[in-house]
C-alpha cells in the first residue's frame, strides 16, 4: 500500500491499493460512517423520455458508507454509501459503491481513528507482503501455497504414483522431480524469499536428494508436519523450524496471539472469551488484549450492531490495551470464530 497522504488530526487518509494483501487491510479500517472520495466509474444519464442515453464515465466523487463487503475467497472489497459530493450530472443521496481493486486511490475520512486502525494503515505501507511458499508433500501428494497477509491461496495439488515394488524408488524421484520442476516454476514467477517444504516422516529429505539447483535449495526452510493434506499448512505456520521466517508475517503473528488466548483457557488463566464475557471484562477494564475476527467484525455489520463493537474497542485503548483483527481464513481465526469470533487475554480475573 502506498500512502500518499495522511492527516489523522483531521482524520484523513489518501492511499493507494498496490497488491491482494491491502485489500484485506483496508476491510478491517473501513467502517459504516466513513466518508470515501476518489474517482471511480458510474452510468451517467442524459435527456429525458425516448430520448434518454446513458454511458458509463469515470467521475470524482465522495460517499458515505453504509455497508462494507469482503469477500475473502475472491478477495473482494465493496464499499456501498450514498453521494454527498459529485459533479452536478450525480444527484446528491443517491447510491454508489466503490469496487477496491489493485491500483485504486481513495481518501478515506472518518470522524475518530481508533489506534488499531492507524497502525494498520502505517503497517501496510511499510510492509511489502512477505514471498513465501508452503510446500506440503510425502510420496503421493504435494501442496503448494502462497502465503498472504489474510492466509494462504492454494496454487496447486499434484498427484504422484507410490512405487509398486519397495526395491523400485524410480517412481518417487520422478514425483520428487515433479515437485521440484513445480517449485522452480512457481519461484520463477514470484521470486520467492523464502520455500517452507515440510512433509512427515522422511519425505523432505528424500526430495533434497534430487535437488540440484544450489539457489533453490537456499531458500528452503525445511519443517515436520504430522499429515500430507492442505490442514497440515495451518500447522506447519505453528512450527518453530519456520517461525524466523514468519516473524514478520501477519498470519503468524496472528495465530500466536490465538494460541496465547487457548492456552490462557486451557488453564482457566486470564482470559474471556464469547461477547457477554468480553463485555464484561472490558468493562472492568481488565482486557490487555481484545482479539475478534473479520468474520465476527463483518457479522455485526450486517446485524447493524457494530456501534457497540467499536465502543469495546475504544474502550480497550482507552484503558490502555491492545486490540488485534484476526483473520478468519486461516486456522487461527477459525478457532476464534470457534469461540464466538471474539476473546481477550486479561491483566486480572474478574470472577
Amino acid at each position: 500500500m502506498r500512502l500518499v497522504h495522511s492527516d489523522f488530526r483531521k482524520g484523513e487518509v489518501k492511499i493507494q491499493v498496490d497488491n491482494a494483501d491491502d485489500i484485506w487491510y483496508l476491510s478491517t479500517v473501513i467502517d459504516k460512517g466513513d466518508h470515501i472520495k476518489g474517482k471511480t466509474v458510474r452510468k451517467i444519464k442524459y435527456g429525458e423520455g425516448e430520448k434518454q442515453k446513458s454511458e458509463r464515465k469515470k467521475i470524482f466523487l465522495e460517499i458515505k458508507a453504509e455497508k462494507v463487503d469482503f469477500e475473502a475467497k475472491a478477495n473482494s472489497l465493496r464499499i456501498l454509501g450514498t453521494v454527498v459530493q459529485a459533479p452536478e450530472t450525480v444527484p446528491l443521496g443517491t447510491h454508489h459503491s466503490f469496487d477496491i481493486e489493485e491500483g485504486t486511490s481513495i481518501t478515506i475520512i472518518k470522524h475518530d481513528w481508533l489506534d488499531f486502525q492507524r497502525k494498520r494503515i502505517e503497517e501496510a505501507a511499510k510492509q511489502q507482503s512477505l514471498k513465501i511458499l508452503v510446500v506440503v508433500h510425502d510420496r503421493e501428494e504435494a501442496y503448494f501455497a502462497l502465503l498472504k497477509k489474510f492466509g494462504y491461496e492454494m496454487l496447486t495439488i499434484l498427484k504422484g504414483e507410490v512405487a509398486k515394488k519397495a526395491m523400485d524408488d524410480s517412481r518417487p524421484k520422478n514425483f520428487y522431480q515433479e515437485i521440484i520442476s513445480v517449485m522452480k516454476e512457481y519461484d520463477s514467477k514470484h521470486n520467492f524469499e523464502s520455500i517452507i517444504v515440510a512433509s512427515p516422516s522422511f519425505w523432505k529429505e528424500e526430495l533434497v536428494k534430487n535437488l540440484a539447483d544450489e539457489s533453490l535449495k537456499k531458500k528452503i526452510v525445511f519443517a515436520t508436519c504430522s499429515s500430507c493434506d492442505e490442514k497440515a499448512i495451518d500447522e506447519v505456520l505453528k512450527r518453530p523450524e519456520v517461525d524466523m521466517v514468519l516473524k514478520k508475517d501477519r498470519v503468524a503473528k496472528e495465530m500466536k496471539l490465538v494460541e496465547e488466548l487457548l492456552v490462557e483457557i486451557a488453564k482457566d488463566g486470564l482470559c474471556a472469551y464469547g461477547l457477554k464475557e468480553v463485555e464484561e471484562a472490558v468493562n472492568a477494564g481488565a482486557v490487555n488484549t481484545l482479539l475478534l475476527t473479520d468474520r465476527f467484525m463483518q457479522d455485526k455489520r450486517e446485524k447493524g450492531e457494530y456501534d457497540s463493537i467499536e465502543s469495546l474497542m475504544k474502550l480497550v485503548e482507552q484503558n490502555k490495551g491492545e486490540v488485534h483483527i484476526i483473520s478468519s481464513e486461516h486456522d487461527g481465526g477459525k478457532k476464534l470464530d470457534g469461540l464466538g469470533g471474539i476473546g481477550a487475554v486479561l491483566r486480572y480475573k474478574i470472577k
